[in-house]
């Protein structure tokens, strides 16, 4: 497929960020053209069956557990390189295993989610060999799951969300000119708002920090790698709710491996938790595991 080379400048560019934001699209960063919309299918999942104290794991005789799947559906329309609309839609599938009098009981439920909407606005700035940008992003998450049953997809709530950020893509390296580094640090805020039947998830406070490299490209067919370290950071407040919220602090941390071939790209990304505190007793949310693919038009 003939690209404008306009385009191929942008996309060695904006693989390295795709799906840097975990509260939003895959395609937050793509496409950079006017006019340009994308794209994106990724299958996402954690869970566990450790139970915690605050930040002790405790014995769980009962076998209790949770685990969550997640299936999304992503989508961008670029009105402007400094401004598009992004929407993210999640099919669930999940399950758990809950405490009920002295024994415990198996619940599950399957069904799309919430609808999440965003408007990342970026301010750029370009050098020879660097760009970099801030970014404001309001979002709302619609209730468009159900609220229904003891294990609901959805509280029911109408939230709002904003997000910070600021990144940067470029060859700072004198001893290797041709290898390309990545940054970026964002700080977001989810502001819960009442749900249904007196439900009520905590606020949220996120932190996400990612560094990565290009090692290996052939710019002439449009193809390349790159590899990233990630680091998430969330807190929550108390949840009033049946759905299965964050609940206290967490800090998670893994590798993130892209590959991008023209304008379709692969991602995947694992992240275990590097420090956990609960508020009061409640399952460790585990390991995260993610995988996507996606294109841009």
């Amino acid at each position: 497929m003939d690209m404008n080379p306009a385009r191929i400048h942008w996309l060695s560019f904006l693989l390295m960020a795709s799906l840097a934001h975990a509260h939003q699209p895959v395609m937050d960063m793509a496409p950079r053209w006017s006019g340009g919309y994308g794209i994106q299918i990724r299958h996402e999942s954690y869970g566990s069956d450790k139970l915690l104290s605050g930040r002790d794991s405790i014995v769980n005789p009962l076998g209790l557990e949770r685990h969550i799947r997640k299936t999304w559906l992503e989508a961008v329309y670029t009105m402007d390189k400094s401004m598009r609309i992004t929407a993210k839609l999640p099919y669930l599938n999940q399950s758990r295993r809950e405490q009920s009098g002295m024994g415990s009981i198996f619940e599950s439920n399957e069904g799309w989610g919430d609808l999440i909407l965003g408007l990342p606005l970026k301010r750029y700035t370009n050098a020879p060999r660097a760009t970099w940008n801030y970014g404001f992003t309001p979002s709302m998450r619609l209730p468009t799951g159900s609220s229904a049953g003891n294990f609901p997809l959805s509280d029911g709530s109408l939230d709002l969300a904003l997000s910070l950020s600021y990144s940067y893509e470029g060859y700072p390296f004198k001893d290797h000119p041709d290898r390309l580094f990545y940054q970026l640090y964002d700080v977001f805020v989810w502001i819960n708002g009442d749900g249904d039947r007196g439900m009520r998830e905590g606020n949220e406070v996120g932190l996400d920090v990612n560094w990565g490299f290009k090692p290996w490209f052939d710019d002439e067919n449009v193809t390349g790698t790159y590899l990233m370290w990630d680091i998430s950071a969330r807190h929550a407040g108390t949840s009033n709710t049946l759905t299965a919220p964050l609940s206290g602090s967490r800090v998670h941390s893994g590798p993130v491996f892209v590959r991008y071939w023209g304008t379709t790209m692969f991602r995947a990304d694992w992240k275990f938790p590097v420090w956990e505190k609960t508020d009061g007793f409640a399952l460790s949310r585990g390991n995260e595991f993610s995988i996507g693919l996606g294109m841009a038009f």
